[in-house]
């Protein structure tokens, strides 16, 4: 499919700079497929992946229809997890710039409610959020649904999976019958027919294409057993050195056990699951996207929304029962063009998931290697180092007032400066480890848009 510019679309002039702005140059094929139809406020089932560019579809078409004058909620997006959701809301936010005063709230649990009641006391126009949390606003009357516009189902497919149908059919009842319902998900299983059924007018269906291409993913596969496995996995993550992984277990507790031993062997890895809270969420998830964590360990169910550009290594420590699920792993690699690396540790009980994956994939038989040898290699420190910042948003810090403060007289090079994450009453910077003391000094005994703030190293 030819690339087609938004110019091409009757978007508002405003939104078309805006879109040049933040980067937005062509449409990616599920924005030029579907924005066409969610401007003629179709109902749409969209089968696409994570990273394929849904999120600006659904967002241009919803924040079109809003009346900013009205500050109550005129569009409703529901995502699996609090991960999927910030990330959401916050590009909802990038998106909503070519118009003034439009305000997007995220409701998730994992947090306090409480400032979440206040924030809606105070109107909004998109509300971003998890089934669960947004049931209990509506069972304490705290939000009100019955103007919504546009109720957007976002990973349908894993909000069935997590059990959220009763929410979903509680809370769509709560909005006007004229709404406009959009449902996106990344598989198509049968219980996605049965909830557009539910919820959805003559819906339009667009599938787009969301194998990876075999050439820029490396698969290997490693037989082991399964009281070695760890070892193995050490062997793995010693031999090929990856700047940055994603390892993929099956449960909690494996997850726990597995970033126990790894610490324990030197490496820095982190662990992600749904018993964090989300402050600590949060922070993983910082110290994973700017290098200065480079393994995170995570469950399918936390990982669902994870958009990290550039990611060189997937390793499966254990293998999915599902096909499908294995192939949106291994998926988070390999992309734009780049090469990327799918390790996999399997014992010998599981060659039937292997089949399953190969014939999933269309490949031919699995590339099985020698696990190598363990020598006197040790684990190589992360690139950076995170700085957090006990001020954030509500503090009116932005990202340039932090980079000033470290760059300026005597300070360190802009280019050892990494990412900068802003949370409402934190902020996260990444340096260059080898200027790490040298920053934290620097900001301890200087001043941030001339105000003290605590500084410490994560």
């Amino acid at each position: 499919m030819t690339s087609l510019p938004f110019t091409d679309l009757p978007l508002p002039q405003a939104m078309l700079d805006n879109l040049t702005a933040i980067g937005y140059q062509e449409m990616t094929p599920i924005q030029q497929q579907s924005l066409p139809l969610l401007l003629e406020k179709r109902d749409l089932i969209a089968q696409a992946k994570t990273g394929s560019g849904k999120t600006a579809a659904f967002g241009i078409g919803l924040l079109l229809k809003l009346d900013p004058t009205s500050f109550t909620p005129q569009a409703l997006v529901l995502c699996p997890t609090r991960e999927l959701a910030t990330q959401v809301a916050n590009e909802l936010r990038r998106l909503a710039r070519f118009q003034a005063n439009i305000k997007i709230i995220t409701l998730s649990g994992g947090v306090s409610i409480g400032p979440q009641i206040g924030s809606l006391e105070h109107g909004a126009h998109v509300v971003v959020g998890t089934p669960g949390r947004i049931r209990d606003h509506l069972n304490k009357g705290t939000l009100k649904l019955g103007r919504i516009k546009t109720l957007v189902l976002d990973e349908a497919d894993r909000m069935l999976d997590m059990g959220f149908r009763d929410e979903i059919k509680q809370i769509a009842k709560e909005t006007p019958p004229s709404r406009q319902t959009l449902l996106f998900s990344a598989t198509y299983p049968e219980g996605i027919q049965a909830l557009s059924a539910e919820f959805q007018r003559d819906p339009a269906t667009i599938t787009i294409e969301t194998r990876e291409s075999p050439l820029k993913i490396q698969q290997c596969f490693f037989e082991t057993d399964r009281d070695e496995r760890m070892q193995a996995l050490q062997r793995l993550l010693l031999h090929y050195r990856p700047e940055a992984a994603v390892i993929f277990c099956n449960t909690r507790q494996s997850c726990n056990e597995l970033g126990e031993f790894l610490n324990n062997q030197g490496f820095s890895a982190a662990v992600l699951h749904g018993e964090l809270d989300q402050r600590d969420r949060d922070q993983v998830l910082v110290l994973f996207s700017n290098r200065s964590c480079p393994i995170l360990i995570a469950t399918d169910v936390a990982a669902r929304g994870l958009d990290i550009d550039d990611l060189p290594c997937v390793i499966n420590y254990e293998l999915t029962r599902d096909a499908d699920t294995h192939t949106h792993r291994i998926g988070r690699t390999g992309r734009a063009g780049r090469e990327g690396l799918a390790l996999n540790l399997v014992i010998p009980s599981e060659g039937y998931k292997v089949n399953a994956i190969m014939q999933a994939l269309q490949a031919e038989d699995p590339d099985f290697l020698p696990l190598p040898e363990l020598g006197g290699e040790h684990p190589a420190p992360a690139a950076m180092v995170t700085l957090a910042i006990n001020g954030g948003r509500k503090n009116k810090v932005r990202p340039g007032d932090i980079l000033g403060a470290l760059t300026g007289t005597s300070g360190i090079a802009g280019a050892s400066v990494g990412k900068i994450f802003i949370f409402d009453f934190v902020s996260y910077v990444a340096v260059e480890r080898a200027v790490a003391s040298r920053a934290l000094e620097q900001l301890q005994n200087g001043t941030i848009k001339g105000r003290k703030y605590r500084i410490r190293k994560l």
